[in-house]
């Protein structure tokens, strides 16, 4: 079908612009920040990644993301995602970033819960498991097993012997999922002591996210030695050649997403897949049928 009149080439270029108000909406993090936050914000961020070089090269990868889909699903490859930081550290937006225009039956994000008591009772790695991926699937795993080298271990919700056992146990289960066939990639998140702070500040004053300001993320504030000690045993302890770490400063929110998507694809062998032209199929048009008029009852107002 040709769009041969202006009607159509209107109404295509409408839909386009709906698509990019979504974006513009995606990056409008902090809606509700009071003008004094808003000031401190950019004060400490003078050099922060122009908006349309940040959007050109967004767009750019996730075409490029299309295509490490079409590949896995072709090849039937399995891609196994790590998303670790600390709390506020951005890892969130990264992963809608990488996710937004992919296949959610292809690309999935996985975020557990806190254990339940019977999941507390069997081997540690026995809950994920479930979720890792299979042939021809991409998986994130926003926040993963080394939930007990981290959190867990700072806030006592592991014991040091737990601890120990992970350490010993996790570099032999990711080499078992590598010989598997799964390629895994595990990024950390990483922003300064004052960027911390200064987000859970803007969290505290915008409506639209405090929500994401939990208990735990409070006391982390306070933990914040604790946590860095944490982290640097595990990069020590877990950075193994069959899938080491990555770690992505994200004090510049848009540089961090560039730099993760622009690095998870260089690491991974994908190539263009070949694919047919789609055609749009003729209407079929049946002159008996005549469609029914529906109660108005059934409508959403129009509010708008």
């Amino acid at each position: 079908m040709e769009f041969e009149d202006d009607s159509n080439k209107d109404w295509l270029e409408a839909e386009l612009e709906d698509t990019l108000d979504e974006d513009f909406e995606l990056e409008l993090s902090d809606p509700m920040l009071s003008m004094e936050i808003r000031k401190i914000y950019n004060k400490q961020h003078p050099n922060m990644l122009d908006r349309k070089v940040y959007f050109r090269n967004l767009l750019r990868l996730q075409a490029e993301l299309i295509k490490l889909q079409d590949w896995v699903q072709q090849t039937g490859q399995k891609v196994l995602i790590i998303m670790e930081g600390r709390d506020s550290a951005g890892k969130g937006g990264v992963i809608k970033r990488i996710t937004q225009r992919l296949n959610p039956r292809v690309a999935r994000v996985v975020a557990l819960p806190a254990p339940s008591r019977r999941e507390q009772s069997q081997w540690y790695f026995q809950r994920y498991v479930p979720h890792l991926p299979a042939g021809g699937e991409i998986v994130l795993f926003d926040r993963s097993w080394y939930n007990r080298a981290g959190v867990e271990r700072v806030m006592g919700f592991a014991n040091e012997d737990q601890v120990e056992t992970f350490f010993q146990d996790v570099p032999e289960f990711e080499r078992m999922l590598v010989r598997s066939g799964t390629i895994v990639l595990k990024y950390w998140f990483s922003i300064t002591d004052e960027e911390q702070q200064l987000r859970f500040l803007m969290r505290i004053h915008d409506p639209m996210k405090q929500w994401k300001l939990s208990p735990m993320d409070l006391e982390s504030r306070i933990r914040w030695e604790q946590y860095t000690k944490a982290k640097e045993e595990m990069f020590a302890r877990t950075n193994i050649p069959e899938a080491p770490w990555y770690i992505v400063e994200g004090n510049d929110k848009k540089r961090e997403r560039l730099n993760c998507i622009e690095h998870l694809l260089s690491q991974i062998p994908y190539a263009e897949v070949e694919s047919e032209k789609v055609q749009l199929p003729e209407r079929v048009y049946n002159e008996e049928y005549e469609r029914q008029v529906l109660p108005d009852e059934l409508y959403v107002p129009k509010v708008y």
